[in-house]
């Protein structure tokens, strides 16, 4: 059984020589790093993933975490990794060198991190919520936050979350009820329950931070109305030590289909005991704040689907390279041996397939990341604010594309194995069950739909739309070889009548009919995406193109090779299927939109 979570040598490619990332080290925070640092820090999360997440995933999926007399029982292995992890300094990777961090770029941190959700997402997970939460302290926190809460989750000694959904009300956040009522000692009194809280309990930290919705007394309705709150389970003193027990509890563990390893948890917050928060920022301004830590975690979550995609592919390849199964359809004689399934076409089909989502995904969530380091440290001050804008057009796509085509390849992994695939003993079924629940958390794909097309297509004058279709065509220019300028042609034409299309449904919004445009949002969504990484394996495709002329070696040329092969198969067999999208959205179908309850 294979080792391998993502394959070095296509990291190494995306990350140098079609993102250039080498490049970075001549801006000044990334100054004293080199391609030498940036491998070394990849190299130590490769080997860490492998020996101390990997180890216990199936484990932690077997024997997942129990509510056992209000507390919260789990794997030591569990501890254990997220203590290398902090050790090793990930949680602080990319922060300040005074804060404790390496100070490395997004796009090396979000490759690093690759790795430890591909080996194990349920223990990956308690990490990713730390740093994201300490992010938003560091942005948005006051001084006496900052220097009593930050450093404790920088160093690993507390874990954070994100305590958003409620049972009433899901993804609904304007109808939260979960309220916050000011005192004289500087602190708020938090009222209510949250629901599949991810890390609300575990034996991992000293302490837990939850970063807690909720309205203040008074508030305006709906989401202009909601607050943020540090809300910690223990109480904090001056000096950041964790001391009497605040009243946040456990009220009960949720069983998921997979990634069991991260506790999903009911919390109540004020019914055993007064429950202490502490404002962040100004009142009534806690969801454009959470919103950071949400569109980090929906760039995660994108990256998690692709990786548990990538995980899934390199099992079946292996098993495709090794299963011998009957006999190609030329051969007649039933006594000649049989071959390897990978030589059977329809099996190559679902690897190539499985290839496509999962570098696809994995060049999109990279691109991403890249675009964050864009937005942070480019010396140009207009080009950091046209990343920006560009990221929050692309955010939806990030989260959603992978996270339905990474099952998607899981699914075909499954099939690869055929029969063995279905059961325990192979561990693709298990990549499949994890990945499901990406398309669901950190806002459904539906809800990513109406958000890309209700209003991240429109913002400042649809500029971001621009900035995308500008990026574009520098790679429909560099499309020199006549592969990719086929290739190129084929994007440029799909692109058009997306620009068609979407200049239609602009019109009908502006002209009121917001409920018939919208229904098909999700159709948008899969045209959008699939022309977005249609646009990534061109740039690959590129990429490899030029450097194939010059690969001095059969393993080289194998691997432009295949990656030539992988962008051929998504243009031939991807890119086409967005024909059916473009004639729902030209119409406007309203089969969805007008199907009445009644009549199901």
């Amino acid at each position: 059984m294979t080792d391998t979570l993502i394959d070095r040598r296509d990291l190494a490619f995306q990350l140098y020589e079609v993102m250039d990332t080498q490049a970075l080290t001549e801006r000044e925070r990334f100054s004293e790093h080199s391609k030498e640092t940036f491998d070394a820090v990849i190299e130590t999360a490769d080997k860490m993933a492998k020996e101390k997440f990997a180890n216990h995933n199936s484990a932690a999926d077997k024997d997942e975490p129990k509510f056992v007399n209000g507390q919260v029982e789990m794997l030591p292995d569990v501890k254990e990794a997220f203590d290398a992890y902090a050790e090793a300094g990930f949680l602080a990777g990319r922060y300040d060198y005074e804060l404790g961090g390496m100070q490395l770029p997004e796009s090396v941190m979000a490759a690093c991190n690759g790795f430890f959700t591909a080996a194990n997402p349920g223990t990956a997970g308690y990490p990713f919520l730390t740093t994201a939460a300490a992010n938003l302290i560091r942005v948005f926190g006051n001084d006496q936050q900052k220097a009593t809460i930050l450093p404790n989750m920088l160093n690993g000694r507390f874990s954070g979350t994100m305590a958003l959904t409620e049972p009433h009300a899901g993804s609904s956040l304007a109808d939260i009820r979960t309220s916050a009522t000011p005192t004289d000692e500087g602190h708020y009194l938090i009222k209510g329950a949250k629901i599949y809280i991810s890390g609300g309990e575990q034996s991992i930290t000293e302490n837990i931070v939850h970063m807690v919705l909720a309205k203040i007394k008074g508030a305006p309705a709906g989401v202009k109305g909601i607050s943020l709150f540090i809300v910690p389970k223990f109480h904090v003193d001056e000096n950041g030590n964790p001391g009497e027990r605040n009243g946040v509890s456990l009220a009960g563990l949720i069983h998921k289909l997979g990634y069991r390893g991260t506790t999903s948890t009911a919390l109540s917050f004020g019914d055993d005991a007064p429950c202490h928060g502490y404002l962040v920022g100004e009142p009534h301004q806690g969801l454009k704040y959470m919103f950071q830590m949400m569109n980090e975690a929906r760039i995660g979550v994108g990256m998690g689907a692709a990786v548990i995609g990538y995980r899934g592919y390199m099992h079946s390849l292996e098993y495709a390279k090794d299963r011998l199964q009957g006999r190609k359809a030329s051969e007649k004689n039933p006594e000649s041996p049989q071959v390897p399934i990978i030589d059977h076409a329809d099996v190559r089909r679902m690897l190539l397939a499985q290839k496509a989502y999962s570098e696809g995904g994995l060049a999109l969530c990279l691109y991403g990341a890249r675009l964050m380091d864009e937005q942070h440290t480019h010396p140009d001050e207009q080009k950091r604010a046209e990343a920006g804008k560009l990221l929050d057009l692309l955010t939806p796509v990030i989260k959603a594309w992978p996270s339905e085509y990474g099952p998607k390849a899981n699914d075909l992994a499954i099939q690869v194995y055929g029969g063995a695939g279905y059961t325990r003993e192979y561990p693709v079924e298990q990549c499949w069950r994890d990945n499901r629940l990406n398309p669901i958390h950190e806002g459904t794909n539906g809800i990513q739909a109406l958000d890309l097309l209700g209003r991240k297509i429109w913002q400042d004058q649809s500029h971001g739309l621009q900035l995308l279709m500008q990026e574009m065509q520098a790679d429909l220019q560099a499309a020199t070889t006549d592969r990719c300028q086929q290739w190129a042609l084929s994007l440029s034409e799909t692109l058009q009548q997306a620009v068609k299309v979407t200049q239609s449904l602009g019109k009908s919004l502006m002209g009121g009919e917001v409920d018939k445009t919208l229904a098909n949002a999700s159709c948008y969504l899969h045209l959008f995406g699939h022309i977005v990484v249609a646009w990534m394996w061109l740039r690959q495709a590129n990429a490899a193109a030029n450097a194939l002329a010059s690969a001095n070696s059969d393993s080289e040329r194998n691997f432009y090779q295949g990656k030539l092969q992988a962008a051929q198969y998504f243009f031939h067999w991807e890119l086409p299927t967005v024909a059916q999208d473009l004639v729902l959205l030209r119409n406007q179908d309203d089969t969805c939109l007008n199907m009445k309850a009644d009549w199901f």
